[in-house]
């Protein structure tokens, strides 16, 4: 199955409270667990950025379960956003956690460096992957965490139905649709390993953690931050990170 890109915002009011009553309990305890497993040497004080939060819910997540750090979150999508600021509110964590609206790669986070940046299923919502990996290398400070976790597209369309099925199968119709389109959305580890060499992010590392998963993670590197632009254009077939669009 070839992928087929989807919206970059989920900005519906209603598709913004759907995510924030669904159950999501299972899979982002999962990435915090991945986060901690991969990366356990995290000082215990710092400053952490979530790129794409949506509604706040990983943010406050790894905000209770580091509780010396400070946590700001970054959305394009005003609905998603006022969800995760009242969230953060009802959790009572206004002094450690700080959301704004920022529509990647334009927008500016709270602080010019943080000592961990990290994300869950955004890179699939980019029209253009590079945008997550250029955001790395700007917030990321020389020695920073990097994690990222997202899903892995199926190889057709009767998989990516019966992940649906497995998975969100008492969730309404919205998140269900959502679901689908975004497994047909996602990336496969060798096309984000292509992303991350022309990133000059080549030693992340990355692995499947799920039958619908996968992370990369590691260390900024000082010497990263060169992106060799010219081996990935989307447009171009012979480009690293050329990744064609067609039906399921």
């Amino acid at each position: 199955m070839q992928r087929i890109a989807e919206p970059e915002l989920m900005d519906g009011v209603e598709q913004a409270f759907a995510y924030t009553q669904a159950d999501f309990e299972a899979p982002h305890q999962h990435c915090l667990d991945c986060l901690r497993q991969v990366l356990p040497d995290l000082p215990r004080a710092g400053t952490a950025l979530d790129l794409g939060c949506g509604p706040g819910d990983i943010t406050l997540r790894f905000a209770k379960a580091y509780p010396h750090w400070q946590v700001h979150g970054l959305e394009g999508a005003p609905a998603m956003l006022a969800q995760g600021m009242a969230a953060v509110t009802r959790a009572g964590l206004e002094g450690r956690v700080k959301l704004v609206q920022a529509y990647l790669p334009q927008g500016e986070a709270p602080l010019a460096q943080y000592d961990l940046v990290f994300s869950n299923s955004l890179l699939h919502h980019l029209a253009d992957p590079m945008v997550l990996w250029q955001s790395v290398h700007r917030w990321a400070a020389p020695g920073a965490g990097v994690f990222m976790m997202d899903l892995m597209r199926p190889e057709g369309a009767a998989i990516a139905q019966a992940l649906v099925d497995q998975y969100a199968a008492d969730e309404p119709e919205i998140l269900r649709r959502d679901f689908y389109q975004s497994l047909c959305a996602a990336y496969r580890i060798p096309e984000v390993q292509q992303q991350l060499q022309a990133s000059g992010l080549g030693h992340l590392q990355i692995k499947p953690v799920s039958d619908r998963h996968w992370i990369v993670w590691g260390r900024h590197s000082q010497g990263s931050a060169t992106i060799n632009s010219a081996n990935c254009n989307l447009k171009e077939p012979n480009s690293m990170c050329y990744v064609p669009s067609a039906k399921v």
